[in-house]
């Protein structure tokens, strides 16, 4: 089991533990959902890094060094590698999944692989006998906490998610989205992951021109009543308090949102990384303008 191989130490451990606001104690269903919440609510999903020039790899130790001391997200790879360490190092019988993120049609091969699933084992309740538990902090606008592996229809507002026992095809089990949320489908198979069904993918999602992630900065901070969405200049939330911004196109503005809403900081980047950032994200903005005004100028000469 990869994640979480090479244990936090005690120190790594206390400083992520401080990031996200929680005390140590020993693994329970009640400090596991402690744990989730305050993961998702604490550390946002974030593409930042790639618009930044910042290349990351996949280690699960690295991104806990991130998330711990450097104000840092990343996506599912880093999120709930980070994430799994941590609960690995705390006691808890975690284990990581190959899935993949996917359209309403199914899973194709180009997207097997395309997300890290984690599933916490040995932690029976009334609930929930079997002990497992779905674990997932790193699809930006879906989990708030962990639920149990079992299928069927559950809420976490402001959406409703289902979780559905595959017998044939890619995978064992499909989460399905709620209309309202930022993808349709996710599919996995419960066999233990290793870190080679993750490096062909993250390379292609971190680098190709063709990847959402490169093509368009994000970051979403999940709580316990709606989602808040960074895409390029323009701030949105989904849920309580839905809303749509006009775009952040004073600096200033923009990374101070980034701030305060996401708790995402850039004071231990590389110099010059916020400028990389800065740069492209406007010049990404700008490419969109006219792309909507070419769309309207040939719609009228239609």
């Amino acid at each position: 089991m990869w994640v979480g191989r090479a244990p936090l130490d005690d120190e790594l451990q206390a400083a992520y533990l401080a990031r996200l606001g929680v005390e140590r104690e020993p693994p329970s269903v009640d400090a596991l959902v402690r744990l989730h919440r305050a993961q998702v609510e604490r550390v946002p999903y974030e593409t930042m890094w790639i618009h930044g020039g910042e290349a990351w790899d996949i280690d699960p130790v690295a991104a806990a060094v991130r998330v711990a001391r450097s104000g840092r997200g990343g996506y599912c790879y880093h999120l709930n590698g980070a994430f799994g360490a941590l609960l690995r190092s705390l006691g808890y019988d975690v284990r990581a999944h190959v899935g993949g993120v996917h359209g309403p049609d199914g899973p194709a091969a180009a997207t097997i692989g395309n997300h890290l699933v984690l599933g916490v084992h040995g932690l029976p309740s009334d609930a929930n006998p079997s002990g497992i538990w779905y674990v997932d902090t790193g699809l930006g606008d879906a989990l708030y906490e962990p639920v149990p592996l079992r299928a069927g229809e559950f809420t976490q507002a402001p959406f409703t998610l289902t979780l559905v026992r595959l017998d044939e095809g890619h995978g064992d089990w499909r989460l399905v989205h709620d209309p309202k949320g930022g993808f349709p489908q996710m599919t996995w198979s419960v066999g233990d992951a290793r870190p080679s069904d993750f490096v062909e993918r993250h390379q292609w999602l971190s680098t190709s021109p063709d990847s959402g992630f490169v093509q368009l900065a994000m970051a979403e901070h999940r709580d316990a009543t709606g989602v808040d969405v960074m895409r390029g200049l323009v701030l949105a939330r989904v849920g309580s308090g839905a809303r749509t911004s006009e775009p952040l196109t004073r600096r200033d503005d923009w990374f101070g949102a980034l701030a305060d809403v996401f708790d995402l900081r850039f004071d231990h980047s590389a110099l010059g990384t916020t400028d990389r950032l800065w740069d492209g994200v406007v010049a990404c903005h700008r490419q969109w303008e006219a792309d909507l005004r070419r769309l309207s100028v040939d719609a009228s000469a239609d």
